[in-house]
């Protein structure tokens, strides 16, 4: 299949390398900062995320940076030269990069203006991203116009969820998420809050509950709330070096809902993770629209 067009992300997707490997997706790789030392997100290849949560456990504060406009025009402009172009961008609620990125495209089109250039904001990041961008390619794959690629995005793009806690409060107030005086009694009394992918593109608290177990519980009742047709699809659990957890979150979803196709474990990468730190546990799949 040849297209006229090349379908393309970010990894702030956390879309597996091996994933884009054999889907041949070129990634716009995104960048953090660790002890003061720059690095890009790989989605995997290099196997640093392991090592990457030790480090935050010992006190490390890991931050994430935007790329510049030239950045992208670096990763745009070879493709315009040969071909049209569909960009899959993560939530523009959750970061001002794609300001860049449109930046990048209105110069390109003065210079290329026979090409198209289309920019689709899935208004998600990370897991639920990745689900969407794993169905849209699959349209790409039957040949299917930018045009329709597009329109499935957008008719699709509030049917992706992620519902997710997090193994200590402090990583959210260090984002602003919470107070710094809310995450200190919150880690006292092990309250956890349940937070969802919510209708505006931002991760939004839903409730809190006391305890891990209870957390676990909570994610799985609003998996089965929300999802569809789990006899088609792979439910993706993303997990911050909480395997033991993440397997039993895996093992609570078969049991709670029989019919998941297929249920896919993946370690959360550093540029997501360096926000909701180690031990965040997240369910991710397609269902009805969001309400929240």
């Amino acid at each position: 299949m040849d297209q006229t067009y090349v379908f393309m992300t970010d990894s702030d997707s956390d879309l597996l390398y091996s994933i884009a490997d054999e889907k041949h997706i070129p990634v716009v790789r995104m960048p953090y900062t660790l002890d003061g030392k720059e690095y890009l997100d790989d989605n995997g290849r290099g196997g640093v995320e392991k090592d990457f949560f030790r480090r935050m456990r010992e006190g490390a504060c890991p931050n994430t940076s935007l790329l510049p406009t030239e950045t992208y025009l670096e990763y745009f402009e070879p493709i315009l030269k040969e071909k049209d172009l569909l960009f899959v961008a993560f939530s523009s609620q959750m970061s001002s990069t794609i300001n860049n990125i449109y930046e990048a495209r209105e110069q390109l089109l003065k210079k290329y203006p026979e090409r198209k250039f289309t920019v689709v904001d899935t208004l998600s990041i990370s897991g639920p991203m990745t689900l969407l961008l794993l169905g849209a390619h699959a349209l790409y794959e039957q040949g299917k116009p930018m045009d329709e690629v597009e329109k499935w995005l957008l008719d699709n793009r509030m049917r992706c969820h992620a519902w997710l806690t997090v193994g200590d409060l402090k990583y959210l107030a260090r984002g602003g998420r919470i107070s710094s005086t809310s995450a200190l009694f919150g880690s006292v009394l092990d309250i956890k809050p349940i937070i969802c992918m919510g209708k505006g593109g931002k991760l939004d608290p839903v409730e809190k509950v006391q305890g891990r177990k209870k957390a676990l519980r909570a994610i799985v009742d609003h998996t089965a709330e929300y999802i569809e047709h789990p006899e088609e699809q792979t439910v993706l659990i993303l997990q911050g070096d909480v395997k033991d957890d993440a397997d039993k979150l895996a093992e609570m979803l078969r049991q709670r809902i029989p019919q998941i196709k297929e249920i896919r474990i993946q370690i959360i990468g550093p540029v997501i993770g360096a926000h909701c730190g180690p031990g965040t546990l997240a369910c991710c799949f397609m269902g009805k629209e969001r309400k929240i």
